[in-house]
């Protein structure tokens, strides 16, 4: 199966964390600690969304990050992509039952917090494992890569550091009268559905055209812009011989056709800079149809990453300078 994680920052990967021995003994004395005072209680599920100041992130992001991973989501009120990324985290809080808590943060309002999580753009998403932070991603990302993410998150934050989850006493907002958190469906749930069903089955042309009956009806959504143009990528790649296509690029740096498959390959593998500069390099080689196509293609794996990311801003830029 294809890796479907190019809007990402980068996989979750807590190997690479510092200090995570050390962050694994803290959580299991902080467990060991709950359990001789009674054990932690169970929370209601509208406890797994919760918002957070800089005056309560101690409590409520880095001790709760000692029992479950804290996923943490900067937004903004004016951030339209955060309009369309944070409900989709909340809905997988609560689907997810304990297994990450989801802290959301107004940078607005926060400002501290974002300089010290070194924040460039929002949305931007974070996890806290045992109260050691990582990058998740940035930008609004198709619901597919979120859940890869997020599983990959839950199961190695389970394997290197025993964190199991919180309890969740479904039946806690009933009783004290809460109304229902659950977000009613939105329009397009079921193409949106279809999508990720295609995808997870390696079908990218059915992926690619649930995403097309999405735009058709609304050309604005976020999470169907991106999946059409992951799913468009993917099915580029799938029956590419990896060696020969490097190979035909070194060999041929003025075949742009090379260069563009080339880059297809390095945005595939994570290597989003080397994609961008490698097609920036070819429309500042060539002219007429072949810097077109080099041109459209760049723009095309912006898609990809997403128009909020750093890399794509970067460039952006550096398309500008050698086009004009």
């Amino acid at each position: 199966m294809q890796p479907r994680n190019m809007s990402m920052s980068g996989v979750v990967d807590l190997a690479a964390v510092k200090a995570a021995g050390e962050a694994k003994a803290k959580a299991e004395q902080a467990r060991a600690e709950a359990a001789r005072q009674g054990g932690t209680a169970a929370v209601s599920p509208s406890n797994l969304v919760i918002d957070v100041d800089e005056a309560g992130f101690e409590r409520d992001v880095l001790q709760r990050s000692t029992e479950a991973p804290v996923v943490v989501d900067f937004w903004a009120e004016w951030c339209e992509p955060c309009k369309q990324l944070s409900p989709v985290l909340e809905r997988l809080a609560r689907e997810y039952n304990g297994r990450f808590v989801l802290a959301k943060v107004d940078v607005d309002a926060n400002q501290m917090l974002m300089q010290q999580f070194g924040i460039q753009g929002i949305p931007a998403v974070f996890a806290v494992v045992a109260g050691q932070a990582l990058p998740l991603f940035q930008g609004a990302a198709p619901e597919a890569q979120i859940r890869q993410t997020l599983d990959q998150l839950i199961q190695v934050a389970e394997e290197r550091f025993g964190l199991t989850g919180i309890a969740v006493d479904a039946d806690a907002d009933a009783a004290a009268g809460a109304e229902p958190q659950a977000a009613p469906p939105g329009p397009y749930d079921a193409l949106l559905e279809a999508a990720v069903r295609a995808l997870d089955a390696d079908d990218f042309a059915g992926a690619a055209q649930a995403y097309r009956n999405v735009l058709s009806d609304d050309p604005g959504n976020t999470e169907a812009k991106l999946g059409l143009a992951q799913a468009e990528l993917l099915g580029r790649v799938r029956d590419m011989d990896a060696q020969k296509v490097r190979d035909d690029a070194a060999r041929r740096p003025g075949d742009v056709q090379a260069q563009i498959a080339a880059a297809d390959l390095d945005l595939v593998g994570g290597h989003v800079e080397d994609a961008f500069g490698r097609l920036v390099e070819a429309v500042r080689r060539t002219a007429g149809e072949d810097r077109e196509a080099a041109r459209v293609r760049l723009l095309e794996l912006f898609e990809v990453i997403g128009p909020d990311d750093v890399r794509v801003t970067a460039a952006r830029s550096a398309l500008a300078r050698v086009l004009f």
